[in-house]
């Protein structure tokens, strides 16, 4: 048997893999565009394996395909759908920037396998279904494409990083509650400040988790909006007036999560602001992640020349040279991801910017920029939260230490003696090296028995004066 097979297309013969179940248009594409080794990620072809599913289902509705054919291409995109097929999505992200390419692969793929079904499992031939007229009727790569990249998005946001954060938020609250007893010195422009908690510290940390999902779900809501109906331009050409509703309804069925009709289908298809806010919101919650994993490795810094006000699991040797060394490696893997993420928002965003005239041409990357964000943020998150998050401990005296030789605790004599004393007394401590305290007392600036009242720190890190 050949290695090849001929197939052809409306621009001629092309050569095809005899193994392939792809067509024509797939394999010119593959010859077109060997860039990279980048593929739509598998959380994409699930969407558009539900689309194609749903497409088929909703014309067998309409009574434009047979029960027969449309069963034989839902069950073909249901296998798409599962990942059976992963092997025949063989186009690069950069490609026609409708996504067209990937649009026919799934045809094609699909188109094959359902026609190999109906005409019997064992005779191996195909061609009863065609990628174009049955599997892609009622549709364009121009409406299928966007709405898959919701779909995929959508889902992703729903079931895997929702819940990742709001794990990580949980165990946030948990340790803000286990380190509420432990005052310590707060910092302002990396410099000694007034006490704070550390388990204030923690709760303000999972209300920035807290926020950040409820920016997320804002952003999946959004992308419930589908461009499906559209097809070419916006206008709808070629597919019934009930087709959209019918395939959208089984869109939301299969998926669990509600999608309904885009209000405008020329905004839905032209432009991609609903895709650009996602990924702003991924890109705030990245900014968050960083802000954290870089406090709780400062925090831990140490052992003897850092702060470590915490310790943190140790996971792994920390050097090849130095022996005992051990890293904040979890905190700098979050950092790493989240810098993906800020990265793959400008990516979004430039690619948002590309809507010419009625259709976006830079969805293929667009779509693998979100999914990868969604993916890395939610695998990170837990990563975290399982090796190192859950399992810090407070170093309640080193903490103790560094609050008694703070100078800013001179800040509660303000209400006592002004600001001008306080600033005396603050500026004498740090200059010698001793505790407010101490030279309170020589100074006798207030009376001996006021000290404790103006001076309790745990008092300092809630609102009011100090020693009232």
């Amino acid at each position: 048997m050949s290695d090849f097979r001929t197939e052809t297309d409306s621009l001629g013969p092309v050569q095809v893999p005899s193994s392939a179940l792809y067509g024509a248009q797939t394999q010119r594409a593959r010859d077109n565009f060997p860039i990279s080794s980048l593929r739509f990620p598998r959380r994409f072809i699930e969407a558009l394996g539900t689309v194609k599913a749903a497409a088929a289902r909703a014309n067998q509705d309409l009574g434009l395909l047979d029960e027969a054919t449309a069963g034989a291409i839902a069950d073909a995109a249901e296998q798409v759908r599962r990942g059976d097929l992963d092997g025949e999505f063989v186009l690069d992200i950069f490609q026609t920037g409708s996504g067209t390419s990937t649009n026919m692969n799934a045809n094609e793929v699909i188109a094959t396998v359902a026609g190999r079904a109906l005409a019997g499992a064992d005779s191996g031939e195909g061609g009863a279904v065609h990628p174009n007229d049955d599997v892609n009727m009622g549709q364009s790569s121009n409406d299928v494409i966007p709405t898959a990249m919701h779909v995929a998005a959508r889902v992703g946001i729903e079931t895997e990083l929702v819940p990742a954060l709001e794990r990580f938020a949980a165990s946030l609250e948990a340790k803000a509650a286990e380190f509420d007893d432990v005052v310590k010195s707060g910092r302002t422009h990396l410099m000694d400040a007034t006490p704070v908690r550390l388990g204030q510290e923690f709760g303000g940390y999972a209300a920035q988790v807290r926020k950040g999902v409820e920016r997320v779900r804002r952003a999946s809501d959004e992308l419930a909006e589908l461009a499906l109906g559209g097809t070419a331009t916006g206008t709808g050409i070629n597919r019934p007036e009930a087709f959209p509703e019918a395939a959208i309804g089984t869109i939301s069925e299969m998926t669990g999560l509600s999608f309904r009709e885009a209000d405008n289908h020329f905004e839905a298809q032209a432009a991609k602001d609903a895709y650009v806010s996602a990924a702003g919101a991924l890109n705030t919650v990245a900014v968050s992640l960083m802000k954290i994993a870089n406090d709780v490795r400062h925090l831990s810094s140490g052992p003897t020349s850092g702060l470590a006000e915490i310790s943190l699991p140790a996971v792994q040797p920390g050097s090849s040279i130095m022996p005992g060394k051990v890293n904040p490696v979890m905190s700098e893997a979050l950092m790493m991801v989240c810098a993906r993420v800020m990265g793959n928002a400008v990516t979004v965003t430039v690619g948002g910017q590309h809507g010419n005239f009625e259709l976006n041409v830079m969805m293929p990357v667009m779509a693998h920029a979100m999914l990868e964000s969604i993916e890395a943020l939610s695998g990170a998150l837990d990563a975290f939260r399982e090796r190192c998050l859950d399992g810090i401990m407070a170093n309640r005296d080193r903490a103790r230490e560094l609050l008694e030789k703070n100078p800013s605790i001179a800040t509660a004599l303000n209400g006592d003696i002004g600001y001008d004393a306080a600033s005396k007394v603050a500026k004498k401590a740090a200059a010698e090296g001793r505790s407010v305290r101490d030279v309170l007392q020589e100074m006798d600036l207030i009376p001996a028995d006021r000290i404790d009242a103006v001076l309790d720190v745990r008092s300092m890190t809630e609102p009011g004066i100090p020693g009232e």
